[in-house]
C-alpha cells in the first residue's frame, strides 16, 4: 500500500491506497465533480503535496509542492499512465520520480510573513496544552487542529488568534509530534484497536473510532452507520479518546440493534473477544449497562492528517 491520502473533488477520501486503487482514481478522472485530486504523504507534511487535474478530452496538469511555495513545480502531461507512473513514483519516494516530465517553477506570489501570537502566558498555554491534547488523540488533520487554534481563545468581543497564526502553531505543533512518534518501534495500542474493530466490522459489528462528539450523539447517530446486515455496534467518542490520550484507558460504548439486554451481552462479549485476540486488556464484569474499559492502554496513534 501506498503510504498516502488521496482527496477528490467529490469529497471521497481515500487512505493507503494500492498502486491499483491510485491508478483507477487517475483514469477515472474528467467528468464532473471528479476533475482533481490532492495526494498527501502519512504523515501529513505541511507544504509538501501533489495534485492533478483534468477534464475530459483535456490534457493532464500534475503540480507537486516541496516543502515551500516557492518550491511549487508544474508539468503537463497527455496521456493518464504518465501520471499514474509519476504518482506512484512520488508516492514511493523514489529517485528520479519526477524525471520523466517537463517541470516549470509557479510563480506562487511573495510568502506573507505571520505576525507573532499576541497572547500573555497563561492564554498561550491554556491554547497550546488543547491543541496537543487533540493532536496526541491522533485523529485530527493539520486542518482541524488550525481551526481548533483559531476558534478556542474566541469571545463575543475578541478574536486573538488569525487564521495564519493559527495554522503556523499547529503545523508547528505538529511536526513536533512527527518527531515524536519517528521514534516509536512496532506496532501501538491504537493500531491494536483499529485491527479489533477491522475484525468485528468483518464479523458484523459497526465499529468506529473516535465517533462524533460524545455519547448522546454516539448513541443517536450510531445506528445510521451501519449496514442492513450489521447486528451491533461499539464505538468511542471524541470525550473518550481525550481520556485514552490522557492516560485513563479507553471506555467502549457497544449494543445490539434490536437494543435487548441479550444481544448486547453478545456484543460485548464479541468485543471483549476481539480486543483481547489483538493483544488489548479489556474490563468488563458482563453487564449489559456497564462500558467496556481497555485498560492499561499506551495511546500512541500514528498521525495521517
Amino acid at each position: 500500500m501506498l503510504e498516502i491520502v488521496v482527496k477528490t473533488e467529490n469529497w471521497e477520501r481515500h487512505v493507503r491506497v494500492s498502486d491499483g486503487e491510485l491508478a483507477g482514481l487517475v483514469r477515472r478522472m474528467g467528468g464532473d465533480d471528479d476533475r482533481f485530486l490532492v495526494a498527501q504523504r502519512i504523515p501529513d507534511l505541511p507544504d509538501v503535496f501533489a495534485q492533478v487535474w483534468h477534464e475530459a478530452g483535456g490534457d493532464y496538469t500534475l503540480e507537486h509542492r516541496d516543502g515551500a511555495a516557492d518550491r511549487h513545480y508544474q508539468a503537463m502531461a497527455d496521456r493518464p499512465e504518465v501520471v499514474i507512473a509519476a504518482l506512484t513514483g512520488w508516492a514511493r519516494q523514489e529517485d528520479g520520480w519526477d524525471a520523466d516530465l517537463a517541470w516549470s517553477l509557479l510563480d506562487m506570489g511573495p510568502t506573507r510573513e505571520v505576525p507573532l501570537l499576541d497572547l500573555d502566558e497563561d492564554e498561550r498555554g491554556e491554547l497550546e496544552k488543547r491543541v496537543r491534547e487533540v493532536l496526541v488523540g491522533g485523529y485530527a488533520s493539520r486542518a482541524e487542529l488550525a481551526e481548533l487554534a483559531e476558534e478556542y481563545l474566541v469571545t463575543e468581543d475578541r478574536r486573538p488568534v488569525s487564521r495564519e497564526q493559527a495554522e503556523a502553531l499547529a503545523d508547528q505543533m505538529w511536526l513536533e509530534r512527527v518527531a515524536e512518534q519517528a521514534t516509536w518501534q512496532g506496532e501501538t495500542d491504537p493500531e491494536r484497536l483499529t485491527h479489533a474493530f477491522t475484525a468485528l466490522q468483518k464479523a458484523g459489528i459497526t465499529a468506529r473510532e473516535n465517533f462524533t462528539c460524545c455519547r448522546n450523539c454516539g448513541q443517536s447517530e450510531i445506528g445510521g452507520e451501519g449496514g442492513p446486515d450489521a447486528r451491533g455496534f461499539v464505538y468511542f467518542h471524541a470525550q473518550c479518546t481525550d481520556s485514552a490520550a490522557a492516560g485513563h484507558g479507553l471506555m467502549l460504548l457497544y449494543g445490539g440493534f434490536d437494543s435487548s439486554s441479550e444481544a448486547t451481552a453478545v456484543i460485548g462479549d464479541e468485543v471483549v473477544a476481539a480486543l483481547e485476540a489483538a493483544g488489548l486488556n479489556a474490563e468488563w464484569d458482563r453487564d449489559p449497562g456497564r462500558a467496556i474499559t481497555v485498560t492499561p492502554l499506551d495511546w500512541r496513534r500514528r498521525l495521517v492528517g
